[in-house]
């Protein structure tokens, strides 16, 4: 399994940058994690287009839906020169009846319902979820490939129930869009020190910090998750590969 950030920031993208998505590939299939801000121009360094076999989407929040029109124009463009199968897949919850409505264009894509209790099979992934804490309805993610297992947390304030969800993972990658000052203050985030807290009680083998902020002193985040979890932690790297 391997995994590319596309994007890392929360709310808006950085400049010439992607707000946060995700590309996880294994034998040939591609699968996109959120299709935000920036995200349409920021994933073609990585792959082609037409080569995205699915899109999953966490939530309807713009950070993470923004280029989904983007994607459908790409698509409709790909299909009157005949060089895309269509439609392409989007999986996202249903939840939000206009957001979810959105995600079926002119045959090219395919809005595909999921519920927290589904077990997704996509290519050679079972993609299974976990309700978050966000101010809208927002689903983390764990994908497995019968030996390998990543877990998104996608957008969300600590929350219990996502300790047993990212339990002994491979690689949790875990927003951390705030710095410890605004906890309890801006709610439906996590800080650096609670995405270390649920790496360490999860007992994941690597974290990666993802969803942060355009402001303050970064390093500040990666050094509060240091101290609530003493193992591999790092800052996710737009470009990097992660392989598992």
């Amino acid at each position: 399994m391997k995994i590319t950030p596309i994007g890392i920031w929360g709310g808006y993208p950085n400049k010439n940058e992607a707000t946060c998505a995700y590309l996880i590939e294994q034998d040939g299939y591609r699968c996109l994690l959120d299709c935000g801000s920036g995200v349409v121009a920021a994933v073609q360094n990585y792959t082609e287009l037409k080569d995205i076999d699915a899109v999953v989407i966490s939530h309807y929040h713009p950070d993470h839906v923004a280029d989904v029109g983007v994607l459908q124009h790409a698509a409709m463009v790909g299909t009157q020169l005949k060089e895309w199968e269509v439609p392409l897949p989007i999986y996202a919850h249903d939840k939000d009846q206009e957001g979810f409505a959105a995600l079926s264009y002119k045959g090219v894509t395919e809005g595909r319902a999921i519920q927290v209790s589904d077990t997704l099979e996509l290519g050679p992934f079972q993609v299974t979820f976990c309700e978050t804490d966000h101010p809208v309805y927002c689903l983390a993610m764990r994908f497995t490939n019968g030996e390998q297992t990543a877990v998104f947390t996608a957008d969300t304030a600590w929350k219990d129930a996502l300790v047993p969800f990212a339990e002994s993972a491979d690689l949790l990658v875990a927003e951390s869009n705030l710095y410890e000052k605004y906890l309890g203050i801006i709610q439906g985030h996590m800080s650096g020190s609670q995405a270390g807290k649920l790496a360490s009680e999860a007992l994941a083998k690597q974290l990666l910090l993802t969803h942060l902020p355009q402001y303050g002193e970064l390093s500040e985040i990666l050094a509060e998750a240091k101290k609530t979890y003493s193992g591999d932690v790092s800052f996710a790297e737009i470009g990097k590969s992660y392989q598992l």
